[in-house]
């Protein structure tokens, strides 16, 4: 159920590119209806993280192995990454349902609907994540998808500007996120969530140099 949850948008999205090849409403109703069933999922993985505590770290392959430096992908399923999964199908899925009437009279639709699903994927590889390489591409994906959409109708000029502008800002943000991993794991050793939690309480006391200055 944990991966259904994750990779069910990202199959819709697939899908959803299609839509022009087969049946009428294909692609919103692929897409707004595997979102719902991950909404639904999420939330009985919520319940029974409740109920049963459930809770775990799902790897579903080693991502990069080099030295110190190891980093899975994984599903990291714990109280707060239950409510988020919750949040944000939930969320999508209504954002879906509401676009399959707006977007109506658009001829390219099935690429909107898409690109809102691959959104929804990326968002939850952000929210799942258990270490900082994951998020780090997770943020990108979500990125990405921003720029699509916002240029969705790329025929207009204030749409291409505003997806050209929200492009540079992210990447400015990414530059900083970039700087603050890479610090993570010179001081750490390790980009893994519960390992450089477990270790900061030991640093608290430890001097910092940031652009040659000390920072206590």
């Amino acid at each position: 159920m944990e991966y259904a949850v994750i990779f069910l948008p990202l199959v819709g999205s697939i899908l959803g590119f299609l839509g022009k090849s087969l049946i009428k409403y294909f692609s919103e109703i692929t897409t707004s209806l595997f979102v719902s069933i991950s909404a639904v999922f999420s939330i009985i993985l919520f319940w029974n993280g409740i109920q049963n505590n459930t809770y775990g770290n799902f790897i579903i392959f080693e991502w990069i192995s080099s030295g110190n430096f190891v980093a899975n992908w994984s599903i990291n399923i714990d109280p707060l990454s239950s409510v988020m999964l919750v949040v944000v199908t939930l969320i999508s899925a209504l954002v879906h349902i509401y676009s399959i009437g707006y977007m109506s009279h658009d001829p390219h639709k099935p690429r909107f609907m898409s690109y809102l699903s691959l959104f929804t994927f990326s968002m939850l590889v952000l929210v799942v994540s258990d270490n900082f390489l994951q998020l780090f591409f997770g943020w990108e994906g979500v990125g990405l998808c921003s720029y699509l959409l916002i240029g969705f109708w790329y025929k207009k000029e204030s749409a291409n500007n505003a997806a050209i502008k929200a492009f540079i800002v992210n990447r400015v943000g990414d530059f900083g996120l970039a700087i603050g991993i890479f610090l993570i794991f010179f001081y750490f050793g390790t980009i893994n969530f519960q390992e450089v939690f477990k270790l900061a309480p030991q640093l608290l006391k430890k001097n910092w140099y940031f652009l040659v200055l000390r920072q206590l």
